[in-house]
């Protein structure tokens, strides 16, 4: 199978990408969908005012070129206007075209009474249980439930960096299409034939769910009510042209509306909404829609889980610490019999260590093992013996402490200086008990991964505040906090309390981020304004979060709030250049209709035009122009700087506010001109 293109191979200008944008532009000026846009609607409705003007003056021998050039550059604005939307939807769709290429009809080997069958992929069905060896496509979506793997997901990443994907783990996830490199794996399909995770980005990516966002809805409130208010004014100037003595037409009136109603921001807006999620596509981050791309610039607070997420997540048992009369191999035994069921790395590097010091582990019969839950936060084993039932549990040290008390024991004062030790040296302590005698903590080593602190102080400039959560203890959870660079932490973290905080935050009015990969994660995932799920995690994970990580980088985030930031600026740049615009338009065209005719106006005509029909050419011609020239800065979006709110907005002002007032004087004189010396 070919891997699917990197979406950022993709040129904006590309000769295929223009001419589907060029083919939009023409079906979508279908009236239906262009009423969804009020603006660029009435330019339409007003072309097809002029178009009816000009075959009625060429039918009754009048002159009507005039009128049939004001058409045409109507026309052609609202052409202008659909094709910027029209070359975003054909990016989105060139992207989904490569995630096309690597969705394909793979042979499964589904597993039925113990035996295996060779079906086509197409017929797999939720539930179905598939092998999958080394050099094999994984045919459908679903979660490992036997073996370990590396597996190339390439296809839907463009990272070539292979992958591990292990049962009984937060990055048992599997997608179809990719390819597993190494090793055999037992996949559980979790999708239907054609809800594939790959047919879901497909669909979202040639965006046929985005909405418009609340601000999106905000401003097209504005543009709606700004239209309203110059056709009110421009239908009024009829009355007082003649009450003047002055001749403006229809079709003056008609192309003077079309230059003062807010048409580049209207022209633009669809496609800025469109490139957003392009945008997030380009840096692997799949958007479920355009609000949570937009809501992510308005972040406050960013929640994350610690294992897999700040830290690598495989960690490592290092030492075995005794209690004053147990010996270290009775600790390392018990520890190893507990965890000789356990598939976390963990549970294999307790055995793995208790080995490789002479310590042998063998399992025992009728054992019922016990798993681990974010609920109780321990596992362990029950078996019997010839010296009585055994009991044997590792988990949390407060937990584990409440077990003992349970069972009548006492907490050895030398436990907690033990489990103080290891977490303040940034381990994670597992406190192990055999039946109603405490044994000993288990040092679990976690690595933060390289840069966090670098990642996190960037995200505080950018005025967001984070927050690590974790099952572990307090002072395990400190002493990651402290070395990752976070705000602040939540220790001893059930699902239950990460929702409970979001609540809590939000409900103080805050904008919420959560990141995770574990099934655990998926309430917060589900209840956070942005909720950013890893690619690598579980499929409930997955479900959960609004956005998906294709790479699986716990500093995404970044990206995705200079994106979100980026679309609220290039709106609010476009916006403020567009409104500028306009009302540079109003004070530049108007003096040259009426100074003719009122004298007292004729000051005002700074920009010294020829004519009223050269004003108004003049003035069409560029807001025709103005659109395409923006194309580039709709799709590619103002690039975000960290800084005060005052500074974005005082560059924001002088950039786009005084550019939009500056470039209209200058390119409609500069239109005059050549039109005079055209001799038109």
């Amino acid at each position: 199978m070919t891997a699917a293109p990197h979406p950022k191979k993709n040129s904006v200008f590309a000769p295929e990408l223009l001419r589907a944008a060029l083919k939009a532009a023409v079906l979508k000026l279908d009236p239906r969908p262009m009423a969804r846009n009020p603006v660029m609607f009435v330019v339409l409705v007003g072309a097809v005012v002029t178009l009816f003007l000009t075959v009625q003056n060429l039918v009754a021998g009048r002159p009507w070129a005039y009128e049939a050039v004001i058409t045409l550059l109507l026309l052609f604005t609202v052409i202008f206007a659909n094709f910027a939307e029209g070359l975003a939807e054909a990016r989105g769709k060139a992207q989904a075209n490569g995630l096309r290429a690597a969705r394909e009809d793979t042979p499964a080997r589904r597993v039925v009474n113990g035996q295996e069958e060779v079906v086509p992929s197409t017929r797999l069905a939720r539930g179905d249980v598939v092998v999958v060896k080394a050099g094999e496509m994984i045919p459908a979506d679903g979660e490992v439930v036997e073996g370990l793997a590396s597996v190339d997901e390439s296809a839907i990443t463009g990272e070539s960096a292979p992958v591990i994907r292990e049962a009984g783990t937060d990055h048992s996830g599997v997608t179809g299409g990719t390819r597993v490199l190494s090793d055999r794996i037992v996949v559980q399909v979790t999708s239907q034939p054609g809800e594939s995770f790959l047919d879901r980005m497909i669909a979202l990516v040639e965006g046929a769910s985005r909405q418009k966002t609340p601000n999106e809805l905000a401003l097209s409130i504005l543009l709606a009510a700004l239209t309203l208010v110059f056709l009110i004014v421009v239908a009024a100037l009829l009355p007082m042209s003649r009450f003047v003595g002055a001749e403006v037409n229809v079709v003056t009136l008609v192309a003077l509306l079309v230059c003062l109603i807010p048409t580049t921001i209207g022209g633009l807006l669809p496609a800025i909404g469109v490139a957003g999620m392009d945008r997030a596509l380009q840096a692997n981050v799949i958007a479920k829609s355009g609000k949570a791309v937009e809501v992510a610039g308005d972040v406050d607070i960013l929640l994350l889980d610690k294992t897999g997420t700040i830290t690598i997540g495989d960690r490592q048992a290092t030492r075995f610490a005794p209690l004053p009369g147990v010996s270290a191999e009775q600790l390392a035994r018990a520890a190893a019999v507990a965890s000789l069921a356990d598939p976390t790395p963990e549970g294999k590097s307790i055995v793995a260590l208790a080995r490789q010091q002479g310590v042998q582990a063998e399992e025992p019969t009728g054992a019922q093992w016990i798993e681990f839950t974010a609920q109780t936060r321990m596992s362990g084993v029950d078996y019997p013996a010839t010296t009585g039932a055994v009991s044997i549990r590792k988990g949390a040290s407060d937990r584990i402490a409440r077990l003992a008390q349970e069972r009548g024991a006492s907490v050895p004062p030398e436990l907690s200086p033990l489990v103080d030790e290891v977490a303040r040296a940034g381990g994670t302590p597992l406190v192990v008990i055999e039946n109603g005698r405490l044994l000993g903590v288990v040092a679990l080593s976690d690595i933060v991964k390289p840069g966090m602190r670098e990642r996190f102080e960037q995200l505080r400039r950018m005025g967001l505040k984070t927050v690590m959560i974790t099952g572990d203890n307090p002072l395990t959870a400190e002493a990651i906090a402290r070395e990752a660079g976070v705000d602040s932490f939540l220790a001893e973290a059930t699902p239950e309390d990460k929702l409970a905080m979001i609540r809590e935050e939000q409900a103080a009015g805050k904008l919420v981020a959560m990141m995770g990969d574990g099934t655990n994660d998926a309430p917060a995932l589900a209840q956070a304004d942005v909720g950013l799920a890893m690619q690598s995690g579980t499929q409930a994970a997955k479900e959960a979060a609004n956005m998906i990580d294709l790479d699986s980088d716990p500093t995404k985030l970044i990206e995705v709030v200079e994106i979100g930031k980026g679309l609220l600026m290039t709106r609010g740049a476009l916006t403020t250049f567009s409104i500028a615009n306009d009302i540079a338009k109003y004070f530049a065209i108007l003096p040259a209709l009426f100074a003719a005719q009122l004298p007292v106006l004729a000051p005002l005509n700074v920009m010294g035009l020829r004519s009223p029909e050269s004003a108004i050419l003049s003035a069409v011609i560029f807001n025709t122009l103005v659109i395409p020239a923006l194309i580039p800065v709709a799709l590619k979006g103002v690039r975000y700087t960290p800084g005060s709110a005052d500074a974005l907005l005082a560059r924001n002002l002088l950039i786009y506010g005084l550019g939009g007032v500056v470039v209209p004087f200058v390119g409609i004189k500069l239109i005059d001109l050549l039109l005079g010396a055209l001799g038109m």
